[in-house]
């Protein structure tokens, strides 16, 4: 299933060539950029030529995943995994959504030397309610931000979250309300999996919320986000060890989404080397290839 990986898995550190060269060693043909600045400063020119040099010269594709940090957060000298996310596009107050937009564009504005191929879109924080006034900045938030992505040719995936903004229903409500019909969908599979805890949503007893998720996006999704979880909290833990049914989301993949790239995205671990991460996630990586 994953031909691709998140660099979330080295998210402390700055991303270097040698990090990404990691990555295509153990046999990842696609990478998505987490779009940090401490991590890839996307606000500095010779990182960005950096990071575009290595995809020009290696035979691997390149996506991004929107901060989700202020700079002010992305100070590397303060980073923990506690860290908690800032940038919310869809913010009541008027001015922290345009900051948001504001940064998120800066992220973008990469792909006029990084060859990305789309950037995963998140629209609310946790606890975020799904009312009219978050239906309309979302729009307003997806409008903006495909109209600034189009000419560089980046394609927008909304992410399915685990708030009641994000579902897969209210992306799809989005999407067909706004007419935003290049805007594709990346499907969180660790996030789907911990759905079924959501107010509000039409959740059938006999699906899962992996199952409905799916359903939702049909052959419209582009990605999705490989990691697993207990059931209880988003862990974003490696495949197998937690209560993810992957043979299932194989099957699921194969019949209503057999384009969709696979993208590991694992929690980060201090305490363990990068070439050992980086064997751990390709050896993950082909035992799910092999549900196939």
């Amino acid at each position: 299933m994953p031909s691709a990986i998140s660099t979330h898995l080295f998210l402390p550190q700055r991303l270097t060539p040698e990090l990404l060269g990691l990555l295509r060693d153990n046999g990842f043909a696609q990478i998505e950029v987490f779009a940090a600045r401490h991590h890839f400063d996307y606000t500095d020119r010779n990182a960005v030529k950096e990071t575009a040099d290595w995809f020009r010269s290696n035979d691997v594709a390149a996506t991004m995943h929107m901060p989700l940090f202020s700079a002010e957060d992305s100070d590397e000298f303060r980073w923990t995994r506690h860290t908690a996310p800032s940038i919310n596009l869809i913010h009541a107050n008027k001015a922290d959504r345009i900051a948001a937009m504001d940064e998120v564009k800066r992220a973008l504005e990469a792909a006029e030397m990084v060859p990305f191929q789309s950037c995963v879109i998140h629209l609310g924080l946790t606890d975020e309610t799904w009312d009219t006034r978050a239906l309309d900045d979302s729009l307003t938030a997806v409008e903006h931000l495909k109209a600034f992505a189009g000419p560089l040719g980046v394609k927008l995936l909304l992410e399915n979250l685990t708030n009641n903004v994000a579902t897969p229903e209210h992306l799809v409500e989005i999407v067909r309300v706004g007419h935003f019909d290049s805007v594709g969908y990346c499907l969180d599979v660790g996030h789907a999996h911990l759905a079924e805890g959501l107010p509000e949503t039409s959740h059938s007893a006999t699906k899962s919320g992996i199952e409905l998720a799916f359903e939702a996006f049909g052959d419209k999704i582009v990605e999705m986000h490989v990691h697993d979880n207990g059931g209880v909290r988003d862990e974003h833990g490696w495949p197998f060890e937690g209560t993810i049914d992957w043979t299932a989301v194989e099957a699921l993949r194969s019949s209503i989404a057999p384009k969709a790239t696979g993208v590991l995205e694992i929690q980060y671990d201090f305490a363990t080397e990068n070439a050992v991460m980086a064997k751990k996630a390709g050896d993950i990586a082909r035992r799910l290839a092999e549900l196939g």
